[in-house]
């Protein structure tokens, strides 16, 4: 079987990847865009192709028996390119690590570290104990707000629960309340469920249903100490709802990991948003960043060669889209 990883992002997966499979597989990488006559070859005689984009700027995958995205989003991939029955499957195995960065983001709304460490350096002790104004909160005092309970949200409310949080969830289905869900709220009362959290973090995908939801009406009912996360895509989250909402300082800040604006090989250092949210202080950006770390990549090169082994015996595959 011809497996042709296609593109710089679907190429950090291919290290160690044929030793993964098996020896009786032809393991390929392609550009972005393929030009050469070899390259446009292995795409289109490609039995498996691996990559997170499809369009018409691409060779037709003529042969393709499978579409793997190596992430869980697939909105770049252009479904009506593949042969006719051509399965497309996506992959998780980014949630602890999205999880992690999620903590790691609201902990240090808490916990001052880099602050102190910076003042101390300077012989400023301005967090030491028995100070009364430098006494902070605890993260484990507070309610977090989960928009979208899928992978992720479920991974983010069991850390949220380590530390003694509150648990809400807003979600397109219904989610039972229990040991890690305090309360469930449906999108239709998004406007109640904003209003409940200190802190609310988005995991919502990209679909016509999820653009723009968190609106100027959801900001507004945030309580004016809140934050918002944003781990999810970009786009669910209105740009300049959330770019007034923070220059104008109703509410405290946000974390922003999924953006606006992405590198494209015409522009490839853009700022991320049309919008600069650069120029804000209350705004914390990481470069779409939050589940890319070695777990992730191994824990998704396994899901891979899991599913081409499912397509050669004929098995059910996993995550068809």
């Amino acid at each position: 079987m011809r497996i042709v990883f296609h593109g710089r992002n679907a190429a950090t997966f291919m290290a160690g990847f044929a030793e993964l499979i098996g020896g009786e597989h032809e393991v390929l990488g392609v550009p972005d865009l393929p030009a050469s006559a070899t390259d446009i070859a292995a795409f289109e005689t490609a039995d498996v192709l691996v990559g997170i984009a499809l369009n018409a700027s691409h060779p037709h995958p003529r042969s393709a028996r499978l579409y793997q995205a190596p992430a869980a989003g697939v909105d770049a991939i252009d479904r009506s390119r593949l042969p006719a029955g051509t399965p497309l499957c996506c992959c998780f195995g980014h949630e602890n690590a999205i999880a992690e960065y999620v903590m790691t983001a609201l902990l240090l709304r808490h916990v001052p570290i880099p602050d102190a460490d910076r003042d101390l350096r300077r012989g400023k002790w301005t967090y030491w104990a028995g100070i009364p104004e430098s006494a902070r909160s605890e993260l484990g005092d507070s309610t977090l707000g989960l928009l979208g309970f899928g992978h992720i949200g479920r991974a983010v409310a069991a850390r949220a629960k380590a530390f003694g949080m509150r648990v809400v969830v807003a979600n397109r289905t219904p989610i039972p309340t229990g040991p890690i869900v305090d309360a469930y709220f449906s999108l239709a009362d998004l406007l109640a469920f904003m209003g409940v959290a200190d802190s609310i973090v988005c995991s919502l995908p990209a679909l016509p249903s999820t653009q723009g939801i968190v609106g100027a009406a959801a900001l507004a009912a945030m309580r004016p100490s809140g934050v918002i996360v944003n781990v999810g895509r970009g786009p669910v989250i209105d740009e300049r709802a959330l770019y007034e909402a923070l220059k104008e300082r109703r509410i405290a800040g946000a974390v922003i990991d999924t953006w606006y604006v992405y590198p494209t090989a015409a522009d490839p250092s853009p700022t991320p948003a049309h919008l600069p949210f650069h120029e804000l202080d209350n705004c914390v950006l990481t470069p779409h960043m939050s589940g890319w770390t070695r777990g992730t990549v191994r824990r998704r090169q396994e899901t891979m060669a899991e599913n081409i082994r499912r397509l050669t015996l004929g098995l059910p595959l996993l995550n068809v889209v």
